[in-house]
């Protein structure tokens, strides 16, 4: 029985997929990204080891109320403890559940052949998958993360082969992400898609600074400011502009 390092579970969570979510986030992530707001779930191997069960146990009490949602996993990073997520949605495919996955996709590794074997299992029971495209420009993505976003954007690629549904994220970051250019090339990234079904751009904030110094670290951003509603609503027609006019042609 395989267990999973769990950093914490929301029980009504309305952001994170269709309907009300059973949010579990798992522990460890390779990436590091400068506006994480969540630096605690970085260490993999850390957190509450539990089983598929125990992890379950608070949603199978209260399944009427994910009628028109499901199960979200989120981290971190949750396609790091592969094993751990394929028992869980094997589980709930199984029980009819809808099972959504939010990742960066950095763990898409198309030359591993054992890690490809896992991830068409999983694919096999996921019905949705939130992609965090954090920059579309590569080189600004390392900078960003501290690693390339080609194996992001392949991911992705291979979700719209699968014909898995995907919810495109997007954090506007001023001075980082929020330019025209970098918008309307993510738009004319995403029309190269046919499995994209919703877009959520979000407004970069700082509430993660006060984690960082309870933690000792140096928050990456210093005091870059928070992108406003207006500039994230902005954005997103930016993107989604781009988009349609790349469909047309």
């Amino acid at each position: 029985m395989t267990k999973g390092y769990i950093h914490s579970i929301e029980s009504c969570g309305t952001v994170d997929g269709p309907g009300l979510r059973y949010v579990i986030f798992l522990q460890g992530c390779p990436m590091r990204c400068q506006y994480c707001h969540n630096p605690d779930t970085w260490e993999p191997n850390k957190g509450d080891e539990m089983t598929v069960k125990e992890v379950l146990k608070s949603f199978y009490h209260n399944t009427a109320f994910y009628k028109t949602g499901g199960v979200t996993v989120t981290g971190g990073e949750p396609m790091m403890q592969m094993d751990f997520l394929i028992e869980l949605f094997t589980e709930l495919h199984e029980g009819g559940f809808h099972t959504c996955i939010d990742t960066s996709g950095i763990m898409f590794q198309p030359d591993n052949e054992k890690m490809m074997q896992k991830i068409e299992k999983l694919m096999d029971v996921t019905d949705l998958v939130m992609l965090d495209i954090k920059h579309i420009d590569d080189e600004k993505h390392k900078e960003l993360t501290a690693h390339s976003n080609k194996r992001i954007l392949d991911f992705a690629r291979y979700l719209d082969k699968k014909g898995i549904p995907i919810w495109v994220r997007h954090v506007v970051v001023p001075g980082v992400t929020l330019y025209q250019e970098y918008l309307e090339r993510l738009g004319e990234f995403m029309a190269t898609l046919t499995n994209v079904k919703a877009l959520d751009v979000l407004p970069y904030h700082t509430m993660g600074k006060a984690k960082y110094e309870s933690l000792g670290m140096e928050y990456p951003l210093g005091d870059t400011r928070e992108a406003t509603k207006q500039e994230a609503v902005a954005a997103k027609q930016i993107i989604l502009g781009a988009y349609k006019k790349a469909k047309e042609r």
